[in-house]
């Protein structure tokens, strides 16, 4: 175990011990709060040393600095005293905006819906000193950050608090690596989360830049919008670690209240990099802000409507979606008819079971588009296990270097994919197949035969698909007697 994962291990054992703190995910939400304003911090000491006129956004005795460094500093009452009627309600309050003051302005976004759990003024001294003990000036111990980062996303999967926050690593690194971002476009996340394909960008494009003038377009190349106050500061947290210096780009809000008709020319983006959650229900009212034709309050399906929207001509996304959108009927159909006529779906990859475990054994797919011509065939990819493995799991999940077949396979979309050949993984079918089927996109690979899946998950999917299926067939039946009828029956 590293240094810092020893660090954090003991501040965890440490709040274990608080009356306020209930369960693991209040634990990693007041870690998180702490670990901001300490990476902040150590951020600003970086800026003082390079910018003589930089000037803190945070009051000078609300900085960690000078209330939280000194191992011999307040306690007890007093600094519960301090946090929550002092720290908590000015940071809350900064006067910012994002254009004339953007760091105070993600400080206070960052607080805006956060907490101090715990009760113990003498237990918090304690984690705050442990947490002294990081240098996140070092470049040794943010390389390590960025492993314990990933621990803390998988910590709270395991606190039942994120099964929508979190793409693994090699999936989101996948994605990038194939819609190849450029410097200089704008690479959007509708759906947050914790800031993974945000990250997976940002090192992309940082490969491309060589001065500082391609820094600052870097800078302002990321953008998204997070929904949950807890994943949101995960993300600002893990994007200044990343050296994004003001990710005030990234919103604490709901993508998906604004009205698609309130989005303009100015809102439009070169890349789309997302996953929606899985299953999701919005609030009554979010779903009349989009057409009539495609309203509905699934939250994935209303992701998808507003990704098509969002894109500029040959603008390219990527995003992952389970099965059920795949073959899903009625508003579901027509937004794929929609994505299809609008945009070039030229790949869907096909993963199996167990990618998205523990908090979901359904199977998944990574859908790739580019806005500006309809699809005229869909190639689909299906990822197998590694050698040797039935499924994954929390010690054995997917990694990147399985995809390096795909990789090899996938050629360019310039030349129509002309490079790609049909294989016992790999299978293309015509638009006009995917139309007659009424827009199903869940294409069986024809060089493989049926297998039975025994995972609850996805029997309930299977059950789900044949359901829509039956009762697909069962309107059309209404329909040919209404006809024969003369419209009587």
């Amino acid at each position: 175990m590293s240094n810092l994962s020893a660090v954090i291990k003991s501040i965890q054992d440490v709040m274990r011990q608080d009356s306020g703190l209930d369960g693991d995910a209040q634990r990693i939400s007041q870690l998180t709060w702490l670990l901001f304003l300490k990476v902040f911090d150590a951020l600003e000491e970086e800026l003082e040393l390079t910018r003589d006129d930089y000037r803190s956004p945070i009051p000078e005795d609300m900085r960690w600095r000078n209330w939280a460094a000194d191992a011999e500093g307040i306690t007890g009452d007093a600094l519960l005293s301090f946090v929550d009627n002092e720290l908590f309600s000015t940071l809350k309050s900064l006067s910012a905006d994002p254009v004339r003051n953007p760091r105070g302005f993600v400080v206070r976004g960052v607080f805006e819906d956060a907490y101090n759990y715990m009760k113990s003024g003498q237990l918090l001294r304690q984690v705050i000193n442990k947490l002294n003990a990081i240098d996140f000036n070092r470049q040794s111990e943010r390389h390590q950050f960025n492993d314990l980062y990933e621990k803390i996303l998988k910590d709270l999967q395991s606190a039942g608090n994120a099964g929508e926050f979190y793409t693994p690593r090699a999936v989101t690194q996948f994605m990038v690596d194939m819609v190849d971002p450029r410097l200089g476009e704008r690479v959007f996340d509708p759906a947050t989360g914790t800031g993974g394909f945000l990250v997976c960008a940002i090192e992309h494009l940082r490969r491309q830049v060589h001065n500082t003038e391609q820094e600052a377009v870097l800078q302002a190349s990321v953008l998204g919008v997070e929904k949950k106050q807890l994943p949101h500061m995960l993300c600002v947290t893990n994007l200044m670690l990343h050296g994004i210096e003001v990710p005030s780009a990234v919103r604490h809000d709901n993508t998906l209240a604004r009205p698609l008709r309130d989005y303009g020319a100015a809102d439009r983006v070169d890349v789309v990099l997302t996953n929606p959650p899985f299953g999701g229900i919005e609030e009554p009212g979010i779903e009349q802000g989009y057409p009539a034709d495609v309203r509905t309050k699934e939250t994935a399906d209303l992701f998808l409507v507003l990704i098509q929207h969002l894109l500029k001509h040959k603008g390219r996304a990527a995003l992952v979606l389970p099965d059920g959108t795949l073959f899903g009927e009625g508003v579901k159909s027509r937004i794929k008819e929609q994505l299809l006529t609008a945009c070039n779906l030229h790949t869907i990859v096909r993963l199996p079971n167990g990618v998205f475990a523990p908090y979901t054994g359904i199977k998944t797919n990574l859908l790739f588009f580019t806005k500006g011509a309809p699809t005229q065939a869909i190639w689909y990819y299906e990822h197998p296990y590694p050698a040797g493995a039935k499924s994954y799991n929390k010690t054995k999940p997917i990694r990147i270097e399985e995809f390096e077949a795909e990789k090899a396979w996938w050629g360019s979309e310039a030349d129509g994919f002309a490079a790609r050949v049909e294989h016992e993984r790999a299978w293309k079918v015509d638009i006009a197949a995917i139309k007659a089927a009424g827009w199903n996109l869940d294409q069986k690979n024809p060089h493989a035969p049926d297998a039975v899946s025994h995972d609850p998950d996805q029997l309930l999917a299977d059950h789900a698909r044949l359901q829509a299926e039956a009762q697909g067939l069962r309107d059309r039946l209404k329909a040919i007697l209404a006809e024969s009828l003369g419209g009587r029956a």
